[in-house]
């Protein structure tokens, strides 16, 4: 496969401070490994990872410089470690991030989602040495009145459970501070991207991990929504497409819009559709049932238009969303069978990202 990260974006992020929220979780841990193989200087803040994560397989806190644990709810915790760290940029990914969480906790999403979002966006204004911030949201702020139609980044904001307008509200924040303190933030911009998949999602509640776990114990998966189309897409990809976004802020290339939509390059497939695809790369049947849950609704279908990001950053998915469910299912076949998934994922991000600063 063609390399997607050239040697200027090499030079770019290597000794770089980064700051990364949420590096315990499924995506930020992948981020923080990422950008050790990028050469970057990675400081972590999140909560304590659980015992099976990635990052726990994957040991990404051989990959930090630093690694803080503290909740984003407490300002002056976060504050301090933004003001002790002094990271050049800023990926925020920390946030609570599962449906069925919002419906059992709405408070506690929206004080994390939200009020975690001020408290960073409070924590970096001054910091001159900040030259971008990203901040992670999601592909479900929009107001969704399942007509199918793909978002575009200018469609009002929505979202009927809690999580989903957590998140809105997040955007509606990042918006105003931005508009109200602009000169003493560093250049921001929101990427939504959702249904992002990958090895070392273990979180409840979610398709890929409920199959796996199926699939460990010989059970029948049970999906709540079977027909349900989503645009699933690869960890990898969605983060490089992070990447260039923070790249663009802090080199003011090119103007950045002020959120971007990060989404699959062919149109989104159902729940269904995804069994086939990993039944298929596994080489076995995975028996599932259908069982839908009255007290976790969701939207039918979610599509995002994601030309914008392709056209101001140059990205490109690398993979269908086909192969993005054959790479993750291989991940899974690798972690069962007892290899090495530090050395496993390593080996898949130089496949991706191309020779790095650092020797894994």
């Amino acid at each position: 496969m063609e390399k997607l990260v050239n040697q200027a974006a090499h030079a770019f992020w290597r000794h770089k401070r980064v700051l990364v929220t949420g590096h315990t979780g499924f995506k930020g841990a992948w981020l923080s490994k990422v950008l050790h193989h990028l050469g970057a200087q990675v400081t972590g803040v999140s909560l304590a990872p659980a015992a099976t994560s990635a990052f726990a397989f994957m040991r990404v806190d051989q990959c930090l410089a630093s690694h803080l644990i503290l909740d984003i709810r407490d300002a002056d915790a976060l504050r301090s470690a933004v003001h002790q760290t002094q990271p050049e940029v800023v990926f925020h990914l920390a946030a609570q991030a599962l449906v069925g969480d919002g419906f059992r906790d709405p408070a506690g999403t929206f004080a994390t989602n939200v009020n975690g979002s001020v408290n960073l966006m409070q924590a970096m204004r001054g910091l001159t040495q900040v030259q971008a911030a990203v901040m992670v949201t999601s592909d479900k702020v929009y107001r969704n009145d399942n007509t199918g139609r793909p978002f575009k980044e200018s469609d009002p904001l929505g979202g009927h459970d809690p999580y989903s307008a957590s998140k809105a509200a997040a955007e509606i924040a990042i918006d105003s501070w931005r508009h109200s303190f602009g000169p003493s933030l560093p250049p921001m911009a929101t990427v939504r991207a959702g249904n992002v998949i990958g090895g070392g999602d273990f979180g409840h509640e979610r398709l890929i991990p409920d199959l796996v776990r199926a699939q460990q114990a010989g059970q029948t998966l049970s999906i709540r929504h079977p027909h349900a189309t989503r645009p699933f897409q690869h960890v990898l990809d969605v983060l490089h497409a992070y990447l260039l976004t923070a790249q663009a802020l802090a080199t003011a290339q090119a103007a950045v819009p002020a959120a971007l939509n990060i989404g699959p390059q062919a149109a989104e497939i159902r729940v269904m559709d995804l069994l086939d695809h990993w039944q298929e790369a596994i080489g076995a049947v995975l028996p599932w049932t259908c069982h839908t849950r009255e007290d976790m609704p969701e939207q039918k279908r979610l599509a995002l238009d994601s030309s914008l990001a392709r056209r101001t950053l140059g990205w490109q998915p690398a993979w269908n969303t086909a192969q993005a469910i054959v790479h993750t299912a291989h991940w899974y076949q690798a972690w069962r069978a007892g290899e090495d998934m530090s050395v496993h994922s390593a080996q898949a991000i130089a496949d991706y990202f191309g020779k790095g600063n650092t020797h894994e």
